[in-house]
């Protein structure tokens, strides 16, 4: 505990920020005088710190190594212009954005300065703005890279630092051996221990705001409003994020009716005061939404994400008067995908020819545990599919990319512009599908039977299962990988792929995919983020009502197979 006291007090004078420093000092005050759960405090804070990785920085904000401050970021900025002068041979260029989480635009502030300190061109994003912002910023500016401080649609309580690279890389975040080299270096800057020795400049540049009329003249291109938009009746709620101002423009420049908006989440407010989890995936995210939709007698209902770079689609439930189904990530994937498909397959037959080939292929990819359904859209159309591991990451770098998601409301419509996901392109692109339909005097409940009908009815589901000790999740894939189930429930599995061997050319991951006879399949595999394992559950049947029963037997046989591992 002396070692911890000691770091702490070290922690302390190099602090910058006032707030954090007078938690700390307190905190070491009560475990001086005996205080046991002051002590566990401490001692989760500094007895490790939070790890730089693909996903850059995430976590709840406070003092100390092992928590968001201002002392961990600078080491982060610093870490980060090291690794960017030593893989360039000029002078490199870095973007900073940021949204309206708490801190957001101080780690924006403070990771410009010392960008500039470094010696780098360092620009800052005008104002708070969504994360599709700064990775279009990136590849628009020409930049080496691009730093977002934001947490994404994580509790309240975080914030977080995610990282993208220019040039060859795309504007695409980093991935492995990057994520090492760039810890390494912030390591070294953490280990010399002072970080107001770190060179600072207000020299830094604020990027024009002609980079956010770009992006908006870029996203309301993906699809300008057709004719049956007239009249459209919708809500949009921003989640108490930023995504509202950026989204107003593109629907004006694309030619959208405005929405009926959800009056209490529109601003940008990083306490999220009316939802427990600013997340819409999770229960009652959108209550509010829902009952602005009953009051406007709404067609539709779309959601961002605190930094909109998710997408949320609601419509009216077929079985229950005035009630509201949210679409799941992978229904919403493959309507998308499928207008991509239909894009695609449309333009390479102008150039080519019906069925030619037209040059480098085009690809529709998704995460492995993302609905198998885009593949049997990426055949019918003959183009190239990519199931990648998860994250953007990965996704982005499909060869050939046109439209890529994942299940978990993320999804790239325009690859050619934004190399990450981006909830306000979907928007513009979602809204195109159901103008169209429309104009038909069809709805998007409409578009998906007709999906159903054309490429089979695909039905997922998940299971996740939180534990206390996180052995036992490496304890279940071991059991799993030393005697794979013969079967899941009573259908017999036909094929075991193990990722930690490198399967379909995937680089090494802790998954499990189960084949079985019925073309049903079942992943197993650890959250990257929280105590869980993770179950994904995919089927496919000539109906919903024969998905949705397939579905069922699968859910209870992996629910067996998961309580006999426990």
């Amino acid at each position: 505990m002396n070692a911890h006291l000691d770091a702490a007090r070290a922690w302390i004078a190099q602090d910058p920020d006032a707030v954090t420093r007078a938690e700390l000092e307190e905190l070491v005050a009560r475990v001086e005088s005996g205080d046991a759960e002051a002590a566990a405090d401490l001692e989760d804070r500094f007895s490790t710190r939070l790890a730089f990785g693909t996903a850059g920085l995430r976590g709840t904000l406070g003092a100390g190594p092992n928590r968001m401050n201002r002392v961990l970021v600078a080491q982060a900025a610093a870490g980060f212009a090291a690794y960017l002068r030593e893989r360039s041979s000029g002078t490199p260029t870095v973007v900073v954005g940021y949204d309206g989480r708490r801190n957001s635009d101080v780690f924006a502030r403070d990771s410009v300065e010392i960008f500039a300190g470094a010696g780098l061109n360092a620009i800052l994003l005008p104002r708070l703005l969504p994360t599709p912002v700064l990775a279009f910023a990136v590849r628009h500016l020409g930049a080496d890279a691009g730093v977002m401080v934001t947490a994404s649609h994580n509790p309240p309580d975080d914030n977080g630092y995610k990282v993208y690279l220019g040039g060859t890389d795309e504007g695409a975040q980093i991935v492995s051996p990057a994520d090492a080299e760039i810890a390494a270096h912030i390591q070294r800057i953490a280990d010399e221990g002072d970080v107001t020795v770190l060179p600072r400049s207000v020299g830094y540049a604020n990027a024009p705001e002609s980079v956010v009329e770009a992006y908006v003249a870029a996203t309301a291109s993906v699809a300008p409003a057709p004719a049956g938009a007239e009249g459209l009746r919708w809500v949009y709620t921003a989640m108490h994020g930023v995504g509202w101002e950026t989204v107003s423009r593109v629907l004006s420049a694309a030619g959208y009716p405005e929405p009926v908006l959800v009056e209490a989440q529109v601003h940008p407010d990083g306490r999220f005061p009316t939802v427990a989890f600013p997340n819409p995936e999770e229960p009652g995210a959108m209550d509010l939404a829902f009952e602005t939709a009953r009051a406007a007698d709404a067609e539709l209902v779309i959601a961002n994400d605190p930094d909109a770079d998710r997408l949320a689609v609601a419509i009216p439930a077929a079985d229950a008067e005035g009630e509201w189904r949210r679409l799941t990530g992978n229904e919403i994937g493959l309507l998308l995908g499928w207008r991509a498909a239909r894009d695609a397959a449309a333009a390479r037959d102008a150039v080519a020819g019906p069925g030619a080939d037209a040059g480098d292929p085009a690809s529709l990819a998704c995460s492995l545990v993302s609905s198998p359904g885009l593949q049997a859209v990426a055949e019918h159309y003959g183009l190239d599919f990519h199931a990648t591991l998860t994250g953007f990451k990965w996704i982005s770098r499909a060869p050939g990319i046109v439209f890529g998601f994942e299940e978990a409301l993320g999804y790239l419509v325009n690859p050619g512009t934004v190399r990450d996901k981006d909830g306000i392109s979907a928007a513009v692109a979602l809204l195109g599908m159901a103008s169209a339909a429309r104009a038909e005097g069809r709805t998007v409940a409409d578009l998906l039977q007709e999906f159903r009908d054309t490429f089979g009815a695909f039905g997922s589901d998940q299971i996740s299962t939180r534990v206390s000790d996180v052995s036992e999740i490496a304890g279940i894939m071991a059991s799993l990988r030393a005697q794979p189930p013969t079967a899941v429930g009573e259908v017999a599995v036909a094929k075991v792929d193990d990722l930690l061997r490198g399967v379909d050319g995937l680089p090494p991951g802790d998954v499990l995919r189960l084949w079985l006879d019925d073309g049903s399949r079942l992943i197993v595999r650890p959250s990257g983020t929280e105590p869980k394992l993770k179950l994904y559950l995919d089927v496919r049947g000539s109906s919903a009502e024969e998905a949705a029963r397939r579905l069922s037997a699968l859910r209870a046989g992996a629910e067996e197979l998961l309580a006999s591992l426990r």
